[in-house]
């Protein structure tokens, strides 16, 4: 038993909701090999770190013994995963699908162990479903628990569309558990009704139900907003080092720990001694060049992380950047704080106008690169280290 109680702190990391736990220590106790899955629809042809979650946890439990199965959604990626969208998604087609799916597998196995990981593809058996299997697989789920759903609920409720077969998607997604026989799915919050639904599909097909277990949603370097493309608040895993390891250095120190907690392959123990240490007075900006370096590490090379770390010293360190500077922190409407009310509240500048003046004449910095967009505003989360001129500097949070 203290084997599986080894196993399930590691398996709880970061975990958001284990459904449920009992069941979970049970399949652990039979010592066999357990099959977990997690689904990833080929929606962009680039993974960043917000995607990096789930593949970290999955390749926890490929170390404990167990068998990885990443799943890309060639089918349902067609159909648009309608989860937290006020509209419609619109659907990819099946090129998009098929060159997005090869990029995603030559990106995972910088994660995942190559040798301990099946890949598969739910077309391989969703592509084999006659209408009637379809209408049958249907029938097992009624719309009223379908509107239970929160997205969809707020659409009814609000009188905005719903599109037909977007009542499949979950369906489709729980099916796949059917298919690939699985005892654990990992998900991360969002997908939570969709993980039950896979469990309650698996209980009409005889299979005894997958346990489910959800990852929070990483936040972007804002720290409000899940990370994102669209949104500009991501670390790519294919971005040069000196760009990752400069994105994740201006991560908040609040932050840091979170990041840490979920993307790190670093123990807990670990962990919790850095805590110990800045909590004693160790500068948390010691704890994040570390972090940096692994991550940096892990999706390029231990020489890249190297030249990285250089890199940044020289570009903040070594420079005319001042080893103690003010620290201020400033309130952020919802719509978040224009740069020139920043360098004016900040102290940095006499005026605003004075603000946009130093950026037209290139003198302002942000975290160590020159400012030349005056319609920059730094939202709710951010903390940036700001310079103008050669000699003024401060580390400025917008809360």
């Amino acid at each position: 038993m203290t084997q599986t109680n080894d196993a399930l702190q590691i398996i709880k990391r970061g975990c958001n909701e284990l459904l449920l736990e009992p069941e979970l220590v049970e399949k652990l106790a039979t010592g066999r090999p357990l099959r977990i899955k997690a689904g990833f629809d080929p929606t962009a042809p680039d993974l960043h770190l917000g995607h990096t979650v789930l593949l970290n946890k999955l390749r926890q439990f490929q170390e404990l013994g167990h068998e990885a199965m990443f799943l890309i959604g060639d089918f349902t990626g067609m159909i648009g995963d309608p989860t937290g969208k006020n509209v419609t998604r619109k659907p990819l087609t099946r090129d998009d699908v098929i060159e997005n799916a090869r990029s995603y597998e030559q990106q995972i196995f910088k994660i995942l162990d190559p040798e301990k990981t099946l890949v598969m593809f739910n077309s391989s058996w969703m592509g084999e479903m006659s209408a009637a299997d379809l209408i049958g697989l249907a029938a097992k789920h009624t719309v009223a628990r379908m509107l239970e759903r929160d997205d969809f609920q707020k659409r009814y409720s609000t009188g905005q569309s719903i599109a037909i077969h977007e009542f499949l998607y979950p369906l489709i997604q729980g099916y796949d558990s059917v298919a690939m026989k699985a005892d654990v799915e990992l998900g991360g919050t969002d997908q939570k009704f969709n993980l039950l639904v896979g469990r309650e599909l698996q209980k009409h097909f005889g299979q005894p139900p997958q346990v489910v277990l959800t990852m929070p949603i990483l936040e972007g370097l804002d720290g409000v907003n899940k990370m994102s493309k669209s949104l500009g608040n991501y670390i790519g895993i294919h971005e040069p080092p000196n760009d990752m390891f400069g994105k994740l250095m201006s991560v908040s120190d609040d932050l840091m720990w979170r990041y840490i907690e979920l993307l790190s392959f670093q123990p807990l123990s670990q962990m919790a001694l850095w805590k110990k240490e800045t909590s004693e007075g160790r500068n948390p900006r010691d704890i994040k060049v570390l972090f940096a370096q692994e991550i940096v590490t892990r999706f390029h090379s231990k020489v890249d992380a190297e030249a990285a770390l250089a890199d940044f010293e020289a570009r903040f360190r070594q420079g005319a950047m001042p080893d103690e500077m003010p620290e201020i922190s400033l309130a952020g409407g919802a719509d978040g704080l224009p740069i020139s009310q920043v360098l004016k509240q900040a102290g940095l500048t006499a005026s605003t106008s004075d603000a946009l003046r130093m950026i037209d004449q290139g003198g302002v910095k942000l975290d160590g690169e020159k400012l030349s967009d005056k319609t920059l505003k730094l939202k709710s989360g951010e903390t940036v280290v700001a310079q103008v001129g050669k000699r003024k500097f401060a580390r400025i949070s917008v809360i």
